[in-house]
């Protein structure tokens, strides 16, 4: 039996594949093998059981091999082909979406999101609440990238209204920005006094 295992939550992967194959099984890279490996793995037999659980590593990326996995769909063998990304565009997938088990893992949708959007617009009717807010994320947020999304925001402001309001938002910008990487503060502070600032 072949399942087909993909997606980026590599902890939700790890543990089905634990619970399917249990403690003890075979690992094989995908990226390593040939056309000629495949009969020895989809219905060789180990010396000591007639049953083999295995597990394979991205094959999707070893196209030559991936291609010929339709012809290994009777194996006897208890297998999991797990991939970081699939492309469901491929023949390959095609041929197979019917006939074998494919599980996605996603990663658990971060309730977060979006957040990050918020906090420039809330910040120019309310500084403090915009504080309370980047307190919710800063700790799983570069500062850096954080200030590139402050920039972004404030220019997609500015490219609606060209206003003093918006003119002023993009100078305390360009501010934070030269303090960000002139001084030693830590850069969470400057954005929180950014925040400040910018209320109207």
């Amino acid at each position: 039996m072949i399942s087909i295992f993909s997606g980026e939550d590599r902890i939700r992967a790890n543990q089905e594949i634990k619970k399917r194959l249990g403690a003890d099984y075979e690992i094989i890279e995908g990226a390593e093998l040939t056309p000629a490996d495949l009969p020895s793995i989809f219905f060789g037999n180990s010396l000591f059981t007639h049953h083999r659980r295995i597990l394979i590593r991205d094959l999707s990326a070893n196209k030559n091999v991936f291609d010929k996995l339709p012809d290994y769909l009777s194996t006897p063998h208890q297998i999991i082909i797990f991939e970081l990304k699939l492309d469901k565009r491929s023949t390959t997938y095609k041929t197979l979406k019917d006939k074998v088990e494919f599980v996605d893992f996603k990663p658990p949708k971060d309730p977060n999101f979006g957040l990050v959007f918020d906090i420039y617009k809330t910040a120019k009717s309310n500084g403090p609440k915009a504080i309370n807010l980047l307190a919710r994320i800063k700790f799983t947020q570069d500062p850096m990238m954080f200030f590139g999304l402050l920039v972004s925001q404030a220019i997609k402001d500015f490219n609606q209204r060209q206003g003093i309001k918006e003119k002023q938002a993009l100078k305390e910008l360009a501010v934070l920005d030269l303090q960000l990487k002139s001084t030693s503060t830590d850069p969470w502070l400057l954005i929180e006094s950014f925040l400040l600032r910018i209320q109207t």
